[in-house]
């Protein structure tokens, strides 16, 4: 694609950035680079891997990098077919929650077994484990879509030893759903649609909102649970 045949927000450098972020993580900043040529798909995919399976990654703009993408491959300005990119991306998201599951698995043990810690209590493990049992699937999906939760949430299901089988099931659908997803929204809708064009920052608002939403359905469900097992005064 020519790039006179690019919206005029894209073909001349004048992107709109997503002022949420600082300038240096701002995907706009990131990946509309044409000098880096492929490179750039592969710093996408290490920021995904990053975010999801190692905690200090849990700062990076994982949902407006994936829909940035895929708006910058509808406009010919990332050097790479949407659907090589969204394997790519996928990968690297599951690879990076089971990154997530395994230091959870492996240091749960190490952290939780100290007689003399008041945070990191065996109760706080036998809790999540029955919580994950028990809403595992749906949790791990949903903790995908919500920023800073999707970092963690792999390595507390790896210290209450959710059965692997189950996370592995839900990690590749949480992946295909989120890293996959958020890339085709931007590639389809992207380029299409102006309001989406300059409206960035709603987009990924909303995304977490919808996240965020069904979670504070099931927590408002345990609290009054809770309330009417606790006797009466």
């Amino acid at each position: 694609m020519s790039e006179s045949a690019l919206p005029a927000f894209v073909g001349h450098g004048a992107v709109p950035s997503l002022g949420l972020l600082p300038d240096w993580l701002d995907p706009m900043n990131i990946l509309d680079n044409s000098a880096l040529g492929f490179w750039v798909v592969i710093i996408a995919c290490a920021i995904i891997f990053a975010e999801t399976g190692l905690l200090v990654g849990f700062f990076l703009p994982g949902d407006s990098l994936l829909f940035t993408a895929g708006l910058l491959v509808s406009t010919g300005k990332m050097p790479v077919n949407i659907w090589l990119l969204m394997g790519m991306l996928i990968v690297c998201a599951f690879i990076g929650n089971q990154l997530g599951y395994y230091i959870g698995e492996k240091a749960g043990p190490a952290i939780f077994n100290k007689p003399e810690s008041k945070l990191f209590k065996k109760q706080h493990v036998d809790s999540a484990h029955a919580f994950f049992e028990k809403h595992g699937g749906k949790a791990l999906i949903l903790a995908r879509f919500v920023p800073i939760v999707r970092t963690f949430v792999p390595v507390i299901v790896g210290v209450a030893k959710m059965d692997m089988r189950k996370f592995i099931l839900f990690n590749a659908i949480g992946a295909v759903l989120w890293a996959g997803g958020v890339t085709l929204l931007g590639y389809v809708l992207g380029n299409k649609v102006p309001w989406v064009q300059h409206n960035l920052d709603i987009i990924f608002i909303g995304i977490v909102a919808l996240s965020v939403i069904p979670i504070g359905i099931e927590f408002i469900k345990a609290v009054v649970k809770r309330s009417k097992k606790s006797p009466q005064a």
